[in-house]
């Protein structure tokens, strides 16, 4: 099975994303995209065999932030259930970059910065409603998780698994969110790090809205053997959850879309063995780039869109994506 391509067109929304995409959910005719940087989603139309007319969409105008106006959301996980969009950032902590060229005295103490923003424990359900172009939030009508003690954060503080990966980058195995599906009664997340001696680790939320607040009722822990991956997002398929794979390091692969069959109809196991992990796809990864970042569940198919594209998905302001022909359910 090989993919199609599919073209997205960004227009001048491509400076400002990078061409880089961490997440995407479709509702009906609309594609809500997570672009790497910045605080805004995209919203893009279905165009012939493509997306396209892309409108940018300021999560400050849905929801209020935590952390300062100007910081990076990092949103990693997209999804779209009963008329609510749901986004999640990373959570994860960072660590300075060592660029190419920098001097190699310099690259030890630039390791050694690390920060924690708190603009990044963002889980937030934004209210849609249908327009001339399709569905959009409500604005100001959100509603968030608290990104302190009552929050994500706060719940794992003493976790006997967790709890010590808080503080570490996500880059570096630290605690690094990056898939989100919406199922039933939880919120699922996918966690990119830690990976446990080769399992991967889902988180269960059971939240309520509370006016402009998500409150936390409870946080359940589901063990995956994904052979050492770790989660790169999430997406609902029928009573099916699938998984896009791939590694919590830096590295180039491998990376896969796998089916967990039945996870979506019910409550999670505690653990979800390697016999019960069924492989649908196993995807090409470039040299350095085009790792797999996102996925979506479209009536034709699988949408994977790539971090870091290698050149041949790039034409101006188009990104090209892949469209795997997988049935929905199958």
């Amino acid at each position: 099975m090989s993919p199609i391509p599919v073209p997205l067109h960004l227009g001048p929304h491509a400076a400002t994303s990078g061409l880089d995409v961490s997440g995407v959910a479709a509702a009906g005719d609309v594609l809500f995209l997570a672009p790497d940087e910045g605080a805004s989603l995209l919203a893009l139309r279905r165009d012939g065999a493509g997306w396209g007319s892309p409108e940018e969409l300021p999560l400050a105008a849905a929801v209020d932030l935590p952390g300062r106006p100007d910081d990076e959301v990092d949103a990693e996980g997209l999804d779209v259930v009963d008329g609510a969009l749901w986004v999640v950032g990373s959570h994860s902590a960072k660590r300075k970059r060592v660029r190419p060229g920098t001097p190699v005295d310099q690259v030890g103490p630039r390791l050694a910065r690390t920060s924690a923003e708190k603009s990044r424990r963002l889980l937030a359900r934004l209210p849609l409603r249908e327009g001339p172009d399709g569905p959009r939030p409500v604005p100001g009508a959100g509603a968030r998780l608290p990104s302190g003690r009552r929050g994500l954060f706060g719940a794992l503080a003493a976790d006997e698994h967790l709890a010590p990966f808080l503080a570490i980058p996500g880059k570096d195995n630290g605690f690094d969110v990056e898939g989100l599906a919406v199922l039933r009664d939880r919120v699922v997340l996918g966690l990119r790090g830690p990976v446990l001696r080769g399992w991967a680790v889902l988180l269960g939320l059971a939240v309520h809205v509370e006016g402009p607040e998500l409150a936390l009722d409870a946080v359940g822990k589901h063990f995956v053997d994904l052979d050492g991956l770790g989660v790169r997002d999430l997406a609902r398929d029928g009573d099916d959850l699938l998984v896009l794979a791939g590694p919590t390091m830096v590295l180039d692969g491998p990376a896969r879309i796998l089916r967990l069959p039945g996870a979506a109809a019910g409550s999670l196991p505690p653990a979800i063995t390697h016999d019960e992990v069924e492989v649908v796809a196993e995807l090409t990864v470039g040299a350095g780039c085009d790792r797999p970042e996102g996925l979506a569940v479209l009536a034709e198919g699988l949408l994977v869109l790539h971090d870091t594209p290698a050149a041949h998905r790039l034409d101006d302001e188009t990104l090209t994506g892949d469209l795997w022909q997988a049935s929905p359910g199958s």
